[in-house]
């Protein structure tokens, strides 16, 4: 198969989908790869290793497109991108198609099939391709937070671990999930009082599990949202849904109590956050101040670390491409269930059930549009 890998180009972002250790993989299968000119030079990878990788290096973004089968990026295409989309092709990235409805109208226009790397579920039922971005992210937030809480940062002047005879800082996360639980062991290991609200109460125990200095849980619900949030001086917001739009689950009002210099941090602002002030940034402006509180709604916070992500990126990512190029896209998606539920749309049509009931488009079965067993083929 002819597999692509470009230049991201949206603000700030300086991931590349795949590293050089799984483009020889790739090429030493037998496939192409067609990599564009400087794509990995902000993940520290000159052109030279993808060539000694055996992939081809393009110098415009127009030939890696017109020679892809299967195009994997990290982010959806650009409105630059959007031109060289085509019927035929397969696309593999973070799509958030829930609050991208310009993206997902150029997808369907453009009839090629896009599989949402944030949907694909393994035999566990988990995310194994969101997970370890989900995971750098949580161990990046408390250190965010605790920067922008200094009076120099325009914080309210806390230290998070506090000090001899004075109480540490107060960091309440919503959602124990895969962010949540890298951000209280981080916060922890800080020295913060720490406060983790959760549904899910199996995910609490099992975080009570890990006996974490300073970190108690709380059964999440509008009430105790609303008294725990106001106390917080690091807020974390770590609810992710599959598909869908994130639910505000902390309101404007609820905001405005917090305190004077008080941190937000909201991770999933890709997909609407869950902070009803919430607005994505970006990393070269990644703050705004509302109600005296800042606001930090990065979309994609790995990539300040790109060295470490992009590894971490790619590894999640090569077992799925190696499985569409080495089967082909009907017996990839029939032989894997949870590959098969990231195919968020294909020929013109959305074929994510989620997706369709959130934006409020016709739904049409994957299997109603890609031949998956071999006798309707």
């Amino acid at each position: 198969m002819r597999i692509g890998v470009v230049r991201e180009r949206h603000a700030d972002e300086s991931r590349v989908a795949l590293g050089p250790y799984a483009v020889n993989e790739l090429t030493s299968a037998g496939h192409r790869v067609v990599v564009e000119a400087g794509a990995g030079v902000a993940s520290g990878i000159p052109d030279e290793r993808y060539r000694e990788a055996g992939a081809v290096v393009a110098g415009e973004v127009g030939r890696v497109y017109e020679e892809s089968e299967l195009l994997v990026k990290v982010y959806a295409p650009s409105p630059e991108e959007y031109p060289h989309l085509r019927e035929g092709m397969v696309l593999l990235a973070f799509l958030s198609l829930p609050v991208n409805p310009e993206p997902l109208e150029r997808l369907l226009e453009s009839r090629c099939v896009a599989i949402a790397a944030e949907a694909i579920r393994n035999g566990r039922g988990t995310l194994p391709i969101l997970t370890p971005m989900s995971e750098i992210g949580g161990r990046l937030v408390p250190q965010i937070g605790a920067h922008y809480l200094q009076y120099q940062a325009g914080g309210r002047g806390i230290l998070l671990g506090g000090s001899v005879g004075v109480r540490p800082g107060r960091v309440v996360i919503l959602g124990a999930g895969t962010v949540g639980s890298a951000a209280a062991r981080v916060a922890s290991g800080l020295g913060a009082d720490v406060t983790v609200l959760d549904r899910d109460l199996d995910r609490l125990r099992d975080l009570e599990g890990k006996r974490l200095r300073g970190v108690n849980t709380l059964a999440s619900s509008g009430m105790a949202i609303e008294q725990a949030v106001p106390e917080a001086d690091l807020l974390i917001g770590a609810v992710h849904i599959a598909s869908s739009r994130t639910p505000a689950l902390v309101d404007r009002e609820t905001v405005a109590r917090m305190k004077p210099g008080a941190v937000i941090v909201d991770v999933d602002v890709d997909n609407g956050g869950c902070v009803e002030t919430s607005r994505p940034t970006t990393l070269s402006e990644p703050v705004f101040s509302e109600n005296g509180v800042t606001h930090y709604c990065v979309r994609n916070i790995p990539a300040s670390v790109p060295v470490t992500a992009t590894r971490a990126l790619s590894n999640a990512l090569l077992p799925y491409v190696r499985s569409l190029a080495g089967l082909g896209l009907p017996d990839a998606l029939n032989a894997d269930a949870g590959l098969r539920r990231g195919v968020a749309v294909a020929e013109g049509r959305v074929v994510d059930p989620v997706l369709a009931r959130t934006t409020g488009q016709d739904h049409t079965p994957v299997s109603a549009v890609i031949p998956l067993h071999r006798e309707v083929r």
